[in-house]
């Protein structure tokens, strides 16, 4: 399980006074307005910052840092992402996980058969489909769906799934 949890990578800058403009990558982009303080991941290291403003435009959250005034200071920063340690995550629900969680885990349908391992979640409108790289060496999309998704064990690290008809054909 990672220990830290992306929530956005810093676009561009966003004016001369250091600001920062940050594609989310969380669900809501108003949890930063909650948020005191990010991680920076700059490749070589991590940083914290502290979260002195936040604006919103369009789907962008507009951040200021403590102590970075100038945008000589962030613009290096462009393209890198901006995490969030667990404790500083959003609470989760019951039957709710972190994508970052979940990829990676053995997918197995009713009879405890491995069909493949989960590569990806894609999140579309109406609700996330699995993507799956099945043992037959194709790509299986699964909607996540309680009539698919039939049980998430993350202790054993496992998907328990029905796969509908018609999707492996």
């Amino acid at each position: 399980m990672e220990d830290k949890l992306q929530v956005g990578i810093i676009a561009s800058t966003h004016g001369v006074r250091g600001e920062v403009k940050v594609f989310p990558t969380t669900d809501d982009v108003k949890r930063f307005k909650k948020l005191k303080e990010v991680v920076l991941d700059t490749g070589k290291e991590e940083k914290i910052l502290e979260i002195e403003g936040v604006k919103f435009f369009k789907q962008f959250a507009i951040l200021k840092f403590k102590d970075i005034d100038n945008i000589d200071d962030v613009i290096r920063y462009k393209g890198k992402s901006l995490l969030v340690t667990r404790e500083n995550a959003v609470k989760l629900n019951k039957d709710e996980y972190f994508i970052a969680d979940l990829i990676g885990l053995k997918v197995i349908d009713e009879e405890e058969h491995e069909i493949g391992i989960l590569r990806d979640v894609l999140e579309t409108g109406a609700n996330d489909v699995y993507v799956i790289d099945h043992v037959n060496g194709k790509e299986l999309l699964l909607p996540a769906i309680r009539q698919c998704i039939l049980d998430v064990d993350m202790e054993a690290g496992s998907i328990k799934v029905h796969v509908l008809e018609g999707l492996l054909d």
